[in-house]
């Protein structure tokens, strides 16, 4: 049990802090919420994945690797989830509801920071973190806008939407300069390293700030739903993680990075999807209060049984 305590106050109560703190200034000063995503999304998410994938020596052979455990995962998760939804006897907007709140998860505001505390600053776990970021960044603006439903989205729209994410280039870019050994000249490396310094900060904070903007309230209606909602993301992710690496037979500290990027609780994107096409606003912004609120317990017995030793 003091093991347990241990890792709740060195790995989870910081990050607590931090988004606490970005609830009271919110709750002060009602930011704006757009411009700190865009910070968060334009500048200081490529900087730090630019910065860690041209810095961290990761083989093409551990990114394959890496790639087909998300595939794996997240086909798998989709597969309970609509068993769930059947069960259930949802609604078509309540099905694309829950499939979002499981699916998209808290990679980046969350999963990063989490991934630093947990591992020390380790390179490979952050990069293992960064492409799991990667992907989780991609999914929401392809398949979670058709999934709520968005009559209005063609092709050309999501290609557009595609086409200006900042990861598609920065990623390749990383790898090709490292892959040949291309320096960075000084002035453009500080600002990066400058930047990239700022993402875990300034993410936790627009965590805080994004939560303090809710309503902190579970409607009875909905309890049994968010609850499920929770389960799922929180438990059923993580011990879904454990089988699938323990069947790839992925080294011990692979292996942990993964489980720990998969018990984060649900990504805020869900949120932002249904606020933007009308699809169970409500339940998505209660499921990514609850998760989160609950991941300070979760997410430190993952650790706790993981037994990390870094």
């Amino acid at each position: 049990m003091n093991i347990f305590f241990h890792i709740l106050m060195t790995n989870v109560l910081p990050m607590v802090i931090m988004i606490g703190l970005g609830i009271i200034i919110q709750r002060a000063f009602k930011l704006d919420i757009k411009t700190l995503s865009k910070l968060n999304f334009y500048l200081f998410s490529p900087a730090i994945m630019f910065d860690l994938l041209y810095k961290t020596d990761i083989s093409a052979q551990v990114v394959g690797r890496i790639l087909l455990f998300f595939v794996l995962f997240m086909v798998t998760q989709y597969i309970i989830v609509e068993l769930v939804i059947r069960i259930r006897g949802y609604q078509p907007s309540m099905k694309s509801a829950m499939r979002n709140s499981v699916l998209f998860y808290n990679s980046a505001n969350y999963g990063i920071p989490l991934n630093q505390l947990a591992f020390a600053g380790n390179e490979k776990t952050l990069a293992i973190q960064i492409l799991i970021m990667m992907m989780q960044s991609l999914i929401p603006n392809t398949y979670g806008i058709y999934n709520v439903n968005a009559h209005k989205a063609d092709m050309r729209a999501i290609w557009r939407t595609i086409i200006s994410m900042p990861i598609i280039y920065v990623i390749p870019l990383a790898f090709l300069l490292r892959g040949f050994d291309v320096p960075i000249p000084q002035p453009i490396a500080t600002p990066i390293g400058y930047l990239s310094a700022a993402f875990i900060g300034t993410a936790l904070i627009t965590l805080g700030v994004q939560l303090g903007n809710m309503e902190w309230k579970i409607k009875r209606s909905l309890l049994i739903d968010v609850s499920i909602s929770g389960i799922l993301r929180l438990i059923a992710g993580p011990l879904l993680a454990w089988l699938i690496v323990w069947l790839m037979g992925l080294d011990k500290l692979t292996a942990a990075a993964l489980i720990v990027s998969s018990a984060v609780p649900t990504s805020l994107s869900s949120v932002l999807l249904a606020v933007e096409f009308d699809n169970e606003p409500e339940f998505a912004s209660q499921s990514v209060f609850v998760s989160t609120i609950l991941s300070i317990v979760t997410v430190t017995a993952v650790i706790f049984f993981l037994n990390l030793d870094i």
